[in-house]
């Protein structure tokens, strides 16, 4: 084999950069308090497979995926990583490694196919299997009712996530999986990344169902961008408020769980020390965040988003607004990237404006010299800038961490070393955030596996095991990044792994194609 001589001097540096790091900030899992979770994600649409078994039917991201989405990706989760069927070696994967916890979600058209009516028994023997094989490896199942998989039926019914309909649907959807799975799940989160799913699926139209009127991307055949991001949302905060409020009534006392939402969250810092800047980052995480913590706090809108809404807006009534408050037992956070943060007032002037002009801001990744256009920039100071943030706003709430990762090329190394720097860094960041007083309860890495991704699809990575889609069996492979974490996760010293591996390999197989490594 021709081995690059820059690529090898290349990877020798990025190899000392991370025993440097490893060395310099050492610290083990017996560091964090007894309690504290340390888990792996993935999602139903994106890890299942088996799209068409077993009673499943489709849901609006098969729907999307099978569409084409613009060119965004190619390929779809029909098999994705076959865990319906391999959950058994997945999970005994998940205890070797050492995991708290998994967190994971249900398909709402493999559980219930036309999202409201009959129970399908194949749906709920798997997820009943899948919960007791977790259960019995002392895996605690963090639960998301709705990972971007609203029932395709529901869409058609009568436009999901738009019509006030879908809260009573999701009640009843959400009571069958407390009835038949809280005995053994503490930790239910009703939506993942809401804002995200409100802003991409009905404004700028880059999610599913891809509903939008002025992206300047997509040709949506359906939506109004102006008006639907909102009226979604309203009634996401209302079906989570109905799901909490059943949970509490019926089950709450003997089950003793918990409700959580999940967000996207982002840093936002301000481009420049202008007064406008400062003003506009903070507009910024209001209408990203604000959005939903504010009536879940305190029952109402942020004030920046009644002014430049105004009034296609929706309103809680005040029944409505006591039942958003205080509905949140905990926060679920995703977190990857940082904005720059610049004041744009004259989007204010657009007429028909949507929800990105009704922020009035412009956006530039923040980055760092050295990253990889392949890789997402280490900086963990901004996220604990953010949630030092939201507690100053919102109070101590408890926060997990549902999703933090490092994406690489799919196909580019099973020694993902800037993985392993990723994680090093991140974990070792939420010992100071502990240490200064913020309620994070878990920390959960963006994942498991290398999954269907929403906007990547098969060619970016996330994942501690890869899998080559090539290989009929999808056999699960080890990356250097699980062989960390569970070196962590076990107290094992984690420097002494990157010390193995530079003597073995002398870095050389950090740029070497997995087809190469296998021969």
């Amino acid at each position: 084999m021709m081995i690059n001589s820059f690529a090898v001097m290349h990877s020798l540096a990025a190899v000392v950069l991370v025993s440097v790091v490893c060395v310099a900030n050492a610290f083990t899992r017996n560091d964090f308090p007894p309690h504290f979770l340390f888990g792996a994600s993935t999602s139903a649409y994106q890890v299942e497979g088996a799209a068409n078994e077993d009673g499943r039917k489709a849901s609006i991201w098969d729907t999307f995926a099978h569409a084409g989405n613009g060119g965004l990706y190619k390929g779809n989760g029909d098999i994705a990583c076959d865990q319906y069927h391999k959950y058994k070696d997945d999970v005994q994967l998940m205890s070797k490694m050492g995991l708290d916890a998994y967190r994971f979600s249900i398909s709402w058209s493999r559980l219930i196919p036309d999202g409201n009516g009959p129970i399908n028994p194949k749906g709920l023997q798997y997820y009943n299997n899948l919960i007791n094989e977790l259960t019995n490896q002392g895996i605690q199942p963090h639960v998301t009712l709705n990972h971007w998989d609203l029932p395709q039926a529901l869409e058609d019914e009568y436009g999901g996530w738009v019509s006030r309909r879908v809260i009573k649907d999701f009640t009843a959807y959400a009571d069958v999986c407390f009835r038949e799975f809280g005995d053994r799940v503490k930790h239910w989160t009703t939506v993942n990344e809401g804002n995200v799913c409100s802003m991409g699926g009905y404004d700028a139209g880059f999610l599913p169902p891809q509903r939008c009127s002025s992206s300047p991307i997509f040709n949506c055949s359906k939506g109004n961008s102006s008006t639907e991001p909102y009226l979604v949302t309203h009634h996401m905060l209302l079906a989570h408020a109905s799901a909490t409020r059943l949970y509490r009534k019926m089950y709450k006392v003997k089950q003793q769980g918990f409700i959580g939402f999940n967000l996207l969250v982002f840093g936002f810092v301000p481009l420049t020390n202008t007064s406008e800047d400062i003003i506009a980052a903070q507009r910024a995480q209001d209408f990203y965040l604000g959005w939903f913590l504010n009536p879940f706090i305190f029952g109402e809108y942020p004030a920046t988003m009644k002014k430049n809404v105004g009034s296609r807006l929706p309103f809680f009534t005040s029944r409505e607004a006591n039942m958003v408050k205080g509905s949140l037992d905990f926060l679920g956070i995703n977190f990857y990237y940082s904005f720059y943060v610049k004041n744009n007032a004259k989007s204010l002037q657009q007429k028909n404006r949507d929800y990105t002009a009704d922020m009035a801001v412009e956006l530039t990744p923040y980055t760092v010299n050295g990253t990889s256009t392949d890789e997402i920039p280490v900086i963990p100071w901004t996220l604990e800038g953010l949630l030092h943030s939201l507690k100053d706003i919102y109070g101590n709430f408890p926060i997990y961490i549902h999703e933090n990762g490092q994406q690489t090329r799919r196909n580019s190394s099973l020694d993902d070393w800037t993985r392993v720097k990723y994680m090093h860094e991140y974990i070792g960041s939420l010992l100071d955030m502990l240490r200064n007083g913020l309620n994070i309860r878990g920390y959960f890495v963006w994942a498991f596996l290398d999954v269907f991704e929403l906007l990547g699809g098969y060619e970016a990575s996330y994942g501690l095991y890869y899998i080559d889609l090539e290989d009929p069996t999808l056999r699960r492979q080890p990356k250097l990044s699980s062989v960390w974490y569970s070196n962590f996760l076990n107290n094992r010293t984690t420097d002494s792994v990157i010390t193995m591996k530079i003597e073995e390999n002398s870095s050389l197989l950090s740029n070497t194609p997995l087809k190469n490594i296998a021969t």
